[in-house]
């Protein structure tokens, strides 16, 4: 749909599996659907820009396109102390054309919207402004979330829906998927939240009468006030400086937005085979803005991460 522009936002909050391989299953995720979803979009679109902001590492989004200039990943993570996946330290930055083009914040325990906004807004402007993609993936993991049963991080509804205000004033295609959260009561808020955040609507912060209604005692609201289980913030001033001066110094280091040659559209893989024809190839790239297809695409070698 947003290849067709028949939408500006799509939403899959059942997706979001960005720690499966081509060969195997990993952390939850049996299918990266981030990763399929991408390649369709990099049919239509120069350059697509993924933005994590699971509590972890978005790793198998990375390693499918750590070679390429075609993505750009952006990770937003907790990372040490033996966390899952162990990936996502700040010297992976992404090989050969891809070099550059993975950038990782690695947090420790406790972060909280302040801090986390901190980085968030200067880095992600700084990207779209050195990238310039043409379209955004958005990984919405809600176990960022305070009281999450596996996260050990300080996020509020609000400042995780900040991060998904912040996206969304670009105006560029956007798809938004789903991801980690173990405390489920606190997942539906959360994307219940960001589905308003994107459609543009305010919501009750009383909760209607529902079937479900009791599993959000003793409060019944949309965004309680107190969440259980805050942890200490072991994020430092002095090393969020360091995160936020590393991102921006390697995003100096690109040498503008990458150019990309133009081909024949591939397929779509939900079209009609009956749009294709020999006689209107042709014509049908002529209608897209950007028809593309990388060297590094489609690939197999050494060298293939995904």
């Amino acid at each position: 749909m947003l290849n067709n522009r028949q939408c500006d936002i799509a939403i899959n909050w059942a997706g979001g599996l960005h720690h499966a391989r081509s060969s195997e299953a990993s952390g939850f995720c049996y299918i990266n659907d981030i990763v399929l979803a991408t390649l369709e979009l990099l049919k239509y679109h120069a350059r697509v820009l993924y933005i994590d902001i699971d509590i972890h590492h978005g790793d198998g989004v990375q390693d499918a396109f750590y070679l390429t200039d075609r993505v750009m990943t952006v990770s937003f993570h907790k990372y040490g102390d033996g966390f899952f996946p162990g990936t996502g330290d700040t010297s992976e930055i992404g090989k050969r054309k891809g070099k550059y083009y993975s950038l990782n914040v690695p947090l420790k325990d406790g972060i909280d919207d302040k801090g986390y906004l901190y980085l968030f807004e200067p880095i992600i402007k700084a990207v779209v402004e050195h990238y310039r993609p043409s379209a955004i993936v958005l990984q919405c993991g809600a176990d960022s979330l305070q009281s999450d049963r596996i996260g050990n991080f300080n996020l509020s509804f609000k400042g995780h829906a900040t991060c998904v205000e912040v996206v969304k004033q670009f105006n560029l295609p956007l798809l938004v998927v789903g991801g980690g959260g173990y405390t489920i009561k606190n997942v539906a808020r959360c994307w219940t939240n960001e589905t308003a955040v994107l459609v543009g609507e305010n919501l009750d912060n009383q909760l209607p009468n529902n079937d479900y209604l009791k599993h959000y005692n003793p409060d019944f609201l949309l965004h309680p006030q107190d969440l259980p289980g805050k942890v200490d913030n072991l994020n430092t001033k002095t090393y969020l400086e360091y995160l936020k001066e590393n991102a921006l110094e390697s995003l100096r280091k690109l040498d503008g937005a990458p150019a990309v040659q133009m081909r024949t559209v591939p397929r779509d893989f939900f079209g009609d085979d009956d749009e294709y024809n020999d006689d209107d190839t042709d014509s049908e790239c002529e209608d897209v803005d950007s028809d593309f297809l990388h060297d590094n695409e489609g690939y197999d070698d050494d060298y293939d991460y995904d």
